[in-house]
């Protein structure tokens, strides 16, 4: 018995020595390479710590592709999100596009808002401590050259202050030229809230969004289910079966990190 363990043993070893442990797929949905060797869990890292490999800015008023300020960049394992370069807002709201679309996953990353103060010319107190994860949204390049928002459903990201007593959910949703449904009902309101905590400060929140092409969406904060519903879609009623990932600047200083995706199959 002991001897057959061994032998079983050594074959493992030599079978991943062998292979460098792809046994899981690396393909999604639409048949694209995954960014890197998938985890004991299925996920693969969409950024690496280092740079933006792979990802793509597209800020208002800007080519797809350029960052003239540096609203972007990468530090500390981190994408930041900073405007020490710009002397006012002034309505330029980006995104920085992962360049693989998909449609049936789990994504799941960690974030924190960065002081509490906006820069000037920002668009008012409901984009203080704002960001957001876009998903199911359009291709980078059909965007207009002004375009503030993708059409997309937004897991919105706020914070609060730690002197401020007032409560503000994280996860939410908002729909920039979509809507969805939620028990049974047609959802055209902009903006809804989940059922998170607040949390506030420079505190880092893991948030987890798991989706089912049109079928289910999931929002997850810290591990706890906070918000559900189907069938997202354009405002004309067309299904988002998938689409566009992307991190938003909106004008408060964010970080992003350890920035993961499992694919799922439909």
């Amino acid at each position: 018995m002991l001897k057959t363990a061994c032998s079983t043993a050594l074959m493992l070893v030599s079978l991943i020595a062998f292979t460098g442990c792809e046994l899981l797929p690396t393909t999604n949905n639409n048949s694209q390479p995954l960014a890197v060797a998938a985890d004991d869990e299925g996920f693969v890292s969409l950024f690496n710590g280092e740079d933006l490999t792979g990802w793509t800015p597209k800020i208002a008023g800007q080519e797809l592709g350029k960052d003239e300020k540096n609203t972007f960049r990468v530090r500390d394992g981190a994408i930041q999100v900073r405007y020490d370069n710009y002397d006012k807002f002034n309505g330029q709201f980006g995104h920085l596009f992962y360049d693989t679309p998909y449609n049936s996953y789990i994504l799941r990353l960690e974030y924190r808002f960065i002081g509490d103060k906006q820069i000037d010319g920002n668009p008012g107190g409901w984009a203080y401590m704002n960001s957001g994860v876009m998903i199911h949204g359009q291709a980078p390049d059909t965007m207009g050259l002004k375009q503030n928002f993708p059409n997309s459903i937004e897991v919105q990201l706020l914070g609060q202050a730690k002197n401020v007593k007032d409560d503000r959910t994280t996860a939410n949703i908002c729909t920039p030229g979509t809507h969805y449904v939620k028990d049974g009902k047609l959802i055209k309101a902009h903006c809804n809230k989940s059922t998170s905590k607040t949390y506030r400060g420079e505190q880092w929140v893991q948030l987890e969004i798991e989706v089912h092409g049109s079928e289910k969406i999931i929002h997850r904060v810290n591990g706890e289910t906070v918000l559900e519903y189907t069938k997202p879609q354009l405002n004309d009623g067309t299904l988002l079966e998938g689409g566009s990932i992307s991190l938003q600047s909106e004008s408060h200083e964010c970080d992003f990190r350890k920035i993961e995706i499992k694919v799922l199959e439909k």
